[in-house]
Order: C-alpha cells, then sequence, then structure tokens
C-alpha cells in the first residue's frame, strides 16, 4: 500500500514523500497517529500543489543535504564496543550510536534518518548503512566497529596466558621424554653381559678340582 508520509518517520522515510508499507502497518500505526495518509489519486494532487508551493524551500533543504552529504566523503568512523568470545559484542550497535559518532565528526545526522542493515549490529567489522538528508539526497556510508581499549587488554592477557599453558606443559613434556630415556641406562653394570669365552673357561676351573680329587682316591 502506497502512502504519503506527514512527517518523518524513523526507518521509512520523510516528510511528503510516498512509500509503500504493509496495509497493517499503514491501518494500525500510521494513519491512526497522523503519520500518513494513502496515496490516492486526490492525496497525490494535493500533495504536488504543496511541493510547488514549497519549491524554494525544497531547493534550500536540499541543497544543505547536498552539503552535509558531501561531509561524509573520505570521512572515517570507527565505533567502540565492548567485545566478548571471538568477534561477538556485548550487546549491539545501532543507529543512535552512529548518529553520535557522525555529529561528533562534525556531519549533523538524526539517527532516524540512518538505516543500518538489520537495524543492529552484533560483531566487529565494517557495515555499510544508509544515511538520508532528503527524499532525495541518500548515501551509502561505511563504518567500521571494533574492540574497545578493554576488550583489546583482555584479549591480550588471555593470549598470554594460553601461550604460558602451552609453554609449561611442553616444558613438562620434555622433563618426561628425559626421565624415561634416563631409565635405560645400558652402561650400568647391572645389564652387562660376560661374553661366552670367559663362561667356559670359569665352568674349567670349577671343574678342575673335582677331577683332581677323583685321581687320588684312585690311587689310595
Amino acid at each position: 500500500m502506497d502512502v504519503i508520509l506527514k512527517q518523518d518517520v524513523e526507518n521509512l522515510g520523510f516528510e511528503f514523500e510516498i512509500v509503500s508499507v504493509k496495509p497493517g502497518y499503514a491501518r494500525n500505526f500510521l494513519i491512526p497517529q497522523g503519520k500518513a495518509v494513502i496515496a490516492t489519486a486526490k492525496q497525490r494532487e494535493e500533495l504536488n500543489k504543496v511541493l510547488e508551493e514549497r519549491k524554494a524551500e525544497e531547493a534550500a533543504l536540499i541543497s544543505a543535504a547536498q552539503e552535509k552529504s558531501a561531509k561524509l566523503e573520505g570521512l572515517e568512523i570507527k565505533i567502540d564496543a565492548k567485545v566478548g568470545s571471538g568477534d561477538k559484542l556485548f550487546g549491539s550497535i545501532n543507529n543512535g550510536d552512529l548518529a553520535d559518532a557522525l555529529n561528533a565528526a562534525g556531519v549533523e545526522i538524526e539517527k532516524k534518518h540512518i538505516k543500518i542493515p538489520g537495524n543492529t549490529i552484533k560483531r566487529l567489522g565494517k557495515t555499510t548503512a544508509k544515511i538520508r538528508f532528503h527524499r532525495e539526497v541518500e548515501v551509502d556510508f561505511e563504518f567500521e566497529v571494533v574492540a574497545d581499549q578493554e576488550s583489546i587488554q583482555r584479549a591480550e592477557a588471555a593470549a598470554k596466558a594460553k601461550a604460558e599453558v602451552a609453554r609449561m606443559d611442553a616444558e613438562r613434556l620434555a622433563n618426561a621424554n628425559k626421565t624415561d630415556e634416563s631409565g635405560f641406562n645400558y652402561d650400568n653394570p647391572l645389564f652387562e653381559k660376560k661374553p661366552k669365552t670367559e663362561e667356559v673357561a670359569e665352568t674349567k676351573t670349577e671343574e678342575a678340582p673335582a677331577t683332581e680329587t677323583e685321581t687320588n682316591s684312585e690311587e689310595a
């Protein structure tokens, strides 16, 4: 359903703009609250008359909007956010946060004139928002959500702790391997084996006296 906005509506459009919306949204919200009227042929004709009467004023508004949009060229906006696991944020970033950042950078804009995909941002990274300064002046603006200093320090501390645990595990493993190797000492006398020739010689030596004794007994 096409309606003519009678005032600026966040995430929808500007005053005097014709927009398409769901019938239920129009009948249950926009029209009862006086924010819009159905864009009938008669209402469109009246809109054209109003815009014609406001021609000079509209031209001034468009010129001012173009000046504001020009400030976005080359502008780099980074919004700090608290980060949880990985790149996931604690909470989210919305059009109000971007509006605050842009105003701080010298670009006057209301949050209702900024539209972010999905309405909120929940992860780090770059996002392109649609910024409207006027019905006829619209800009796609890229900005970035980055981790705040506290989150960076927390991540660095966690990385150091993880590296220290890995170092200690590697050290324990190395010491365990050394202990295992030292247990197999083949130079230990307990593991020394005598040559077979020596064993034979010792056997003969032990048997010799027995033979001599037997000889003496026979002579007697």
